[in-house]
């Protein structure tokens, strides 16, 4: 069974656990909530408010001092505990459009923040002047980012965005990052170089983008409705292997390897769904959880119940494909754990993944 926490009902864009899991960060509208999690279940004990417009991401540091969030108010954040409260940190993200969304590097050392403003700043802390700075990748992206990720050398970032293109770039930092080892993406890595380009026959949008745990392979999720894995072939070379995979779900909104052959998916249909394959092709799995609608109705006082999401769509559906519409029974809900969309999807430990919902939930689900 699914470990369930219910931490109010607005939507929760995203969420991150600290490397230990003893502390969960989540996004509320405009501020971020911290819970303990050392008594097993969540105890508020900080509400991080300084945006003033919605907090899109939050990210706890690969060391667990940190954390990172990033606003529709285009500026992100950087809160470190004093011993008795989180004190914020501007950086300086040189943008003029929202921060969309926003990941550590797995040395925790720098971190990258997506916008609107059709740029990724990839930013890092200088000693001599006592505050985050800032690097663009500009070049060839055209449109929003909505996605990010970092490949496991900490020097390798992809991204994806509106203009249906998911691309893996360098960003390496001199000065800061080691020289990077070679790798399938390439050898040589001065900063912004495009290591690959890549994009779906239906040019939908791209949710969510994640590299293997090896980094030798990049998958990314899109609004079509389809999970895609490449493989990529080498320094200027066309991909090894493209895989697109299609499905009858609704679009995902964000995904994460759990190996290298398994990838776990969540978005609108509210339930998460593997996906297995290898370099020799990819294939859509099994459903985590039963999709049969075996849901018992609530007991309701009088016949005036307020109809939720799932019913409201319902209905709308009916009077679409029927041009009628049939009564819903009061106090119905999804046979899923999540009731409204998938918001978040990210590795909680071996075997599971931790969920976070637009129904108010954070969910740990063992794979």
């Amino acid at each position: 069974m699914p470990e369930v926490f219910q931490l109010g009902h607005l939507p929760i864009k995203d969420h991150s656990f600290s490397p230990n899991r003893d502390i969960l960060a989540i996004t509320k509208e405009d501020w971020v909530e911290v819970y303990s999690m050392a008594a097993g279940k969540p105890q508020l004990f900080a509400t991080l408010k300084e945006h003033d417009k919605t907090v899109t991401a939050v990210d706890i540091s690969p060391d667990g001092t940190k954390i990172l969030t990033c606003s529709q108010d285009r500026n992100a954040l950087v809160w470190e505990w004093n011993g008795t409260e989180f004190k914020p940190t501007l950086v300086l993200l040189r943008i003029n459009r929202a921060a969309t969304c926003c990941r550590w590097s797995p040395d925790g050392r720098k971190f990258a923040v997506g916008s609107s403003d059709r740029v990724v700043a990839v930013c890092y802390y200088e000693e001599e002047n006592n505050w985050w700075v800032s690097k663009h990748l500009k070049k060839p992206m055209r449109s929003t980012i909505t996605c990010i990720d970092w490949h496991p050398n900490g020097v390798l970032l992809a991204a994806g965005g509106t203009d249906g293109h998911a691309r893996v770039f360098s960003a390496y930092i001199k000065g800061l990052d080691a020289k990077p080892e070679p790798t399938v993406w390439g050898s040589k890595l001065p900063f912004q170089t495009l290591c690959g380009d890549f994009e779906n026959d239906t040019k939908a949008w791209i949710h969510g983008v994640a590299f293997s745990p090896s980094g030798n392979a990049l998958g990314y999720a899109a609004h079509d409705g389809t999970v895609t894995v490449v493989y990529p072939g080498g320094e200027g070379q066309p991909p090894r292997a493209f895989y697109e995979v299609k499905s009858n779900n609704l679009p995902f909104k964000s995904l994460t390897f759990i190996n290298d052959s398994q990838i776990v998916a969540g978005g609108h249909s509210c339930n998460l769904v593997i996906y297995q394959g290898n370099e020799q092709g990819w294939k859509e799995g099994k459903k985590v959880e039963n999709d049969a609608p075996i849901v018992e109705p609530a007991s309701a006082g009088d016949e005036d119940v307020e109809m939720n999401t799932s019913q409201a769509l319902h209905m709308f559906k009916q009077m679409d494909l029927k041009g009628r519409v049939t009564k819903i029974q009061p106090g119905k809900s999804l046979p899923t754990t999540h009731q409204n969309t998938i918001t978040a999807v990210r590795n909680y430990g071996p075997g599971k993944v931790s969920t976070s919902g637009a129904d108010g939930k954070i969910v740990i689900f063992s794979i």
